[in-house]
């Protein structure tokens, strides 16, 4: 298992009637990032908790950095750092007090504390924040503190549970480089995530999970290739043309396209359905504001697998 940072193998978990999760098996190869990509409730958290030693499963096992989760609880946490979806420092404490608070509880010296705090303020654009306390951080700067939080014990493996939730746009990609900053260490990286640009944008391989279940897994390209290369997009002038419009994507493609709002989009592996397309608008009389054949995204695999976009909650 030394190439095998993480490994996953039939983890069941349930909540009273409520399985959260339902023979779950994936690996993660070290240095590389895996992206758990799933609707709210799907069970992404729960494996998260499984694989930090914070919930025991029903069934199956586990192991990160070679030890059992389990069994060797101990020295999977002197491996680990973990991200949660909110922040969890103190907003009570100054950015530098959260820390070297964390520093001090993992046994690092005073002095060692200090220099591995100046040093992750200095990774995360935060020195000069770093003598103010959190409470008047921005959303962006507690979530960059966060992360910094769990790196001070230099983590060989870094679970990320929707890092960049509730961030703006900019946040967001300040903190992806900040992630493939690490993973250019050679940290390797979990990361659950609703963003399907996100899993696009980090992942090495990704694995789609739904009710509980594993019901797809690979590369983005992979991924995409499964469902076709491409999509067919089209942008309805009217709001009440989409029923109509649906109507033909799905005629024409055997397909029902993913609507969001006058958008609509059903992925092809045929580019040729774009002429039929334009033939069967002009014949119906009905202008678009947008038409395009463009390359297929995960949004189109986990729509197509499940019958609804990765966004909405289970």
């Amino acid at each position: 298992m030394s190439e095998i940072a993480i490994r996953a193998q039939g983890l069941c978990k349930c909540f009273g009637e409520t399985q959260a999760l339902a023979g779950v098996d994936f690996e993660v190869p070290r240095g590389k990032v895996l992206g758990v990509l799933g609707p709210n409730g799907a069970g992404k958290t729960t494996a998260v908790r499984i694989l930090t030693t914070l919930l025991a499963p029903d069934e199956g096992e586990a192991w990160v950095g070679g030890h059992h989760v389990g069994r060797d609880a101990h020295r999977v946490r002197e491996l680990i750092g973990l991200t949660g979806q909110y922040a969890s420092v103190d907003e009570r404490l100054t950015g530098r007090e959260n820390l070297l608070l964390i520093a001090r509880l993992l046994g690092q010296s005073r002095a060692q504390a200090r220099a591995r705090a100046d040093e992750l303020l200095g990774l995360f654009g935060l020195t000069d924040a770093g003598g103010r306390a959190v409470r008047g951080f921005s959303g962006g700067m507690r979530r960059r503190l966060d992360l910094a939080a769990s790196l001070v014990g230099h983590p060989s493996v870094l679970f990320l549970d929707e890092p960049t939730t509730g961030l703006d746009p900019r946040a967001r990609q300040d903190l992806w480089q900040l992630i493939r900053g690490l993973v250019a260490e050679g940290v390797t990286v979990l990361l659950t995530t609703q963003y399907l640009e996100e899993a696009d944008a980090l992942a090495d391989r990704i694995v789609l999970i739904d009710h509980g279940r594993v019901i797809a897994a690979g590369t983005a390209d992979e991924l995409k290739a499964k469902v076709g290369a491409r999509s067919l997009v089209l942008l309805a002038a009217e709001e009440d043309q989409v029923a109509q419009l649906a109507a033909l994507l799905t005629e024409i493609t055997g397909r029902a396209p993913l609507v969001e709002g006058r958008r609509l989009s059903v992925p092809t592996s045929d580019p040729s359905l774009l002429r039929v397309l334009v033939r069967r608008l002009d014949e119906a009389g009905l202008v678009v504001d947008e038409l395009a054949l463009r390359s297929a995204s995960l949004d189109d695999v986990f729509m197509t697998m499940t019958g609804r976009p990765v966004a909405e909650s289970a």
